[in-house]
């Protein structure tokens, strides 16, 4: 089977984040098993997911790992001019949910998993198929921490992530978070019976604001960055019950993407000491509070662009230039949990990501053909 056949299959699956991904993940393990290639799948606490890990070649050695996700976002909402999970070609561009990010390099992968067992490996080829990392990375985590306890790491991880098969050395990292305030019901006609929890809340954003601005301006910087500076970023909120009630509860969720040289947990203590602060300047009593979690948070990457697994790609894939993206990826785990070079490289252009009428050109499935063939002659 060439890519674009497998690629057929994969788009057929609609692993959206919420659902399960195990109808793919069965498929990927039949299709390794019928060329003899044994699977170890990871699954989650309920059951419905799993990560896939398979090696080709010599057991005891330390290999090449192309890692990618299964799960892809949803297209509720969205106009498409064909079905989102049937995969349509018109001229040199394939349509669908996942074509680009990143069921064609996950397709690239299997075809060069199946030419692999036709070739006796002095290095292995690794595959690592995960789930949930749309998410913020969750499915991986779960193999990552096996992975620590295997005496032979991969040597270098390779995150199809797309990049239009341009090597990126970095990215940045992520925290997201839900800020809570609670504040105290009253009627509207006597509002200084209550504390506002509305009110609360843009009084926190404000400030989470004039932090963004101050990075912006005077904060750690690298222009290799289409956003060469952190960003915060507020994105859902939700509070009150009816207009002539004070609002005694108000969330939002908001998020950090970090450079690899802020330090995001600094940060984030300086958001609690100004929730902290705009609770105690409330007239309430210790009922009043904000309260700041933690609900995902993965690492930046920052891989020397004259690395080894820098160079590798760069022979791999003909293309010597550099870059940096400001979406995230497992590689930052791999690279900071693992002490795994890795690098993100993959086909397709990250500006077809997530929007309807997703598509990835031929041409990027043939050079990524092109970069694995290349692969499979150095690990023979």
């Amino acid at each position: 089977m060439n890519s674009a056949q497998i690629l057929d299959r994969l788009i057929s699956f609609a692993t959206v984040s919420r659902d399960s991904n195990l109808p793919l993940i069965e498929y990927v393990r039949d299709f390794l098993a019928a060329r003899g290639v044994a699977s170890r799948l990871y699954m989650d606490s309920a059951g419905g997911k799993a990560n896939l890990y398979a090696s080709i070649g010599p057991a005891e050695q330390a290999g090449i790992l192309l890692s990618g996700h299964t799960d892809v976002v949803p297209v509720d909402g969205q106009k498409w001019s064909s079905a989102p999970f049937q995969l349509r070609q018109r001229g040199d561009l394939l349509y669908a949910r996942g074509a680009a990010d990143m069921k064609g390099f996950l397709a690239c992968a299997l075809r060069a998993a199946d030419r692999a067992t036709a070739r006796t490996l002095r290095l292995p080829l690794q595959l690592a198929f995960s789930y949930d990392e749309e998410l913020g990375c969750l499915g991986v985590r779960s193999l990552i921490d096996d992975m620590a306890l295997w005496s032979h790491r991969p040597r270098f991880c390779i995150v199809g992530e797309p990049t239009l098969l341009r090597t990126a050395v970095g990215h940045k990292g992520k925290s997201a978070l839900r800020a809570i305030c609670h504040g105290r019901a009253a009627h509207s006609a006597r509002p200084d019976h209550g504390i506002n929890a509305i009110h609360m809340a843009t009084d926190l954003i404000n400030r989470l604001r004039l932090r963004q601005a101050g990075i912006a301006q005077a904060g750690t910087r690298d222009d290799a960055y289409e956003v060469p500076y952190t960003t915060v970023h507020v994105g859902v909120i939700a509070g009150g019950t009816a207009l002539n009630i004070v609002p005694e509860r108000c969330e939002f969720e908001f998020e950090i993407r970090n450079l690899p040289g802020d330090d995001p947990t600094a940060l984030v203590s300086a958001m609690r000491a100004d929730a902290q602060a705009i609770a105690e300047s409330m007239t309430g009593d210790a009922a009043t509070r904000i309260e700041l979690e933690l609900s995902n948070q993965y690492p930046a990457l920052d891989t020397a662009p004259d690395a080894e697994v820098v160079e590798l790609a760069a022979a791999l894939t003909g293309n010597r230039e550099r870059i940096k993206v400001g979406f995230g990826s497992e590689a930052g785990l791999f690279s900071s949990l693992l002490g795994v070079p890795t690098v993100v490289c993959g086909p397709g252009s990250i500006d077809q990501a997530h929007r309807p009428d997703e598509f990835i050109a031929m041409d990027q499935l043939l050079r990524c053909d092109a970069m694995m063939d290349a692969l499979l002659e150095r690990l023979t």
